[in-house]
């Protein structure tokens, strides 16, 4: 009998994977992203500390549209973008959370650059 992998724990491995290559520092900290079917998310984070400088999301209140298209995705890299350099972050490292660098991943880190961030 074929039995179907699991894409969780697929997304999961390939997590670890990446995490286990890329840090965030306080110099240079880690902009995370989470995609889920109906929303994205982003957060900027100090592994260091362990501490989440910046975070972003098409959840949130005053977030206008849908969550799970190409211009959410952007939208929601434009606003932590704005937030970060308000905080004086200008240089982060990406992290893609296992999933492809493909659509609304993409999408977030072309809005994030676009808006200031550099990585």
């Amino acid at each position: 009998m074929i039995t179907k992998k699991d894409k969780a724990a697929l997304r999961a491995k390939r997590h670890l994977r990446v995490r286990s290559k890329i840090s965030g520092t306080t110099e240079c900290p880690r902009l995370c992203v989470y995609r889920s079917n109906k929303n994205i998310s982003a957060q900027i984070i100090d592994d260091i500390k362990g501490v989440t400088l910046v975070s972003a999301s098409s959840v949130e209140k005053d977030f206008s549209g849908l969550g799970s298209n190409k211009d959410a995705a952007k939208k929601v890299g434009e606003l932590v973008a704005k937030r970060a350099l308000d905080k004086g972050i200008e240089e982060v490292v990406f992290d893609r959370g296992g999933f492809i660098f493909h659509g609304r991943v993409a999408a977030l880190a072309e809005g994030a650059r676009e808006s200031g961030l550099k990585f």
